[in-house]
C-alpha cells in the first residue's frame, strides 16, 4: 500500500436508486461509491458487496488502492443518512468469545455472591480473590467460544425486535474481527495475517434462556439465547485490518438513550484477537467472511440491572469502524 494513501473503511450500502454497491469511507458521514470512482480511474469493479469482496480481499483492497493513487481529489460523497447501510458482512459462520473482559468477569463472579471458596471474605477480599484466578486464567487457561447463527445478523440501522417474552433482553456491545483467508490451526504468531478487517457487532442476549435448569449438565443453551432475529447488529462499517496497528488499543463505547453504558479498552481483553484467532481455528476450519465476535466489557444489562424494551435506542461505537444506531420495538402480534 502506498504510504501516502488516506485510511479509508468499507461499506455497503443501497442508494436512492435501490442500486447496491461497495462504498469508500473516508468521513464517517460521506460515502463514494466504488463502482463510480473505478470507472472515473479506468480500472474494472465488479464486487456488489463488501461480502462478495472479501472472496478476493487483496485484490479488492489493491483496486481500492489504486483507485485512491489515480483519483488523489475525490468527488463529493453521497451522505450516509440518504442510503441504506447493510452489515458490511454477510458470513458463513459466526463465532462468539465469552467471558473475555477482565472486568467485567470480576464483576459478574463478585455480583454472583461467596461461594465455597470465598466464605467469609469481605466484597474486597472477594474481589482480590478473584482477580488472581482471572489473572491465571489468562495465563494457562483457554478461551470460550461457541457458535451464533448467521440469521441472527441484521444492519447497524435495522430496527431490532424484543421478544414479547423475553425477561432480560441484554446487550453486549464488542469488537468484531472479520477474517480474510481460509484460517485452520493459525499459531498465535500469524494469526493476524489472517484478519481482513474489524467491525462493531452487539451480541444481543437473552439472559433468562442461557441456563437450562431442566438439563444443568448440559450447560448453557445459546441457540435460544442468541441466535433470534436481529439478535447481532452489524457494521455500519469495516476497518481494513492494516488501518488497525493493535487491535488491542481500541476504544469500545455503548450508549442506551444516550447514556454511556460501557467504554472500556479492549486492552483488557483476558485473550486477545490474535490467541483466539490460534484457539477458534484449532477447531474451526475458518473461512474468507467469517465473524468473530471477540468478547463484551462491562458494562450490559446485568450489570445495571436494566433491560432493553420497547423505545430504547442503542448505539454502538469502535473508532474508525462508525457508530450503529438500532431502534427497539415491540415484537407484533
Amino acid at each position: 500500500m502506498p504510504t501516502d494513501l488516506p485510511a479509508y473503511a468499507l461499506g455497503t450500502f443501497t442508494g436512492p436508486g435501490e442500486e447496491t454497491f461497495v462504498g469508500l469511507v473516508l468521513d464517517e458521514s460521506l460515502v463514494h461509491p466504488v463502482p463510480a470512482l473505478a470507472r472515473a480511474a479506468g480500472l474494472p469493479w465488479r464486487a456488489v458487496s463488501v461480502a462478495h469482496m472479501l472472496e478476493n480481499w487483496d485484490e479488492g483492497l489493491a483496486t481500492v488502492d489504486e483507485i485512491l493513487a489515480r483519483l488523489r481529489g475525490l468527488p463529493t460523497g453521497l451522505s450516509l443518512d440518504r442510503l441504506r447501510v447493510h452489515a458490511p458482512v454477510a458470513p458463513r459462520q459466526i463465532i462468539c468469545t465469552g467471558a473475555n473482559y477482565r472486568k467485567h468477569v470480576i464483576d459478574l463472579v463478585v455480583a454472583q455472591g461467596a461461594g465455597a471458596d470465598t466464605e467469609g471474605m469481605t466484597v474486597e477480599e472477594r474481589r482480590e480473590h478473584v482477580a488472581r484466578r482471572t489473572d491465571e486464567r489468562a495465563r494457562v487457561g483457554l478461551p470460550y467460544a461457541f457458535p451464533k447463527l448467521s440469521g441472527a445478523l441484521c444492519g447497524p440501522f435495522d430496527p431490532v425486535v424484543v421478544p414479547r417474552d423475553a425477561e432480560q433482553f441484554d446487550w453486549e456491545l464488542e469488537l468484531g474481527v472479520v477474517i480474510g483467508r481460509q484460517a485452520w490451526r493459525v499459531p498465535r504468531d500469524k494469526a493476524l495475517e489472517v484478519v481482513a478487517g474489524y467491525t462493531v457487532v452487539n451480541d444481543l442476549t437473552r439472559r433468562e434462556l442461557v441456563y437450562r435448569p431442566d438439563i444443568k449438565s448440559l450447560g448453557s443453551d445459546w441457540l435460544r439465547a442468541k441466535s433470534g432475529p436481529g439478535f447481532m447488529p452489524c457494521g455500519p462499517f469495516l476497518l481494513p485490518a492494516r488501518h488497525v496497528p493493535d487491535p488491542q488499543d481500541l476504544h469500545i463505547e455503548f450508549r442506551l438513550n444516550g447514556d454511556v453504558m460501557q467504554s472500556e479498552s479492549t486492552a483488557d481483553m483476558l485473550f486477545d484477537v490474535a490467541r483466539q484467532i490460534e484457539y477458534v481455528s484449532a477447531y474451526v476450519r475458518l473461512q474468507p467472511g467469517d465473524l468473530l465476535a471477540t468478547g463484551s466489557p462491562a458494562g450490559n444489562g446485568m450489570h445495571h440491572g436494566r433491560f432493553l424494551r420497547d423505545g430504547d435506542i442503542m448505539e454502538g461505537h469502535i473508532s474508525g469502524m462508525g457508530t450503529q444506531r438500532n431502534r427497539c420495538v415491540a415484537e407484533g402480534d
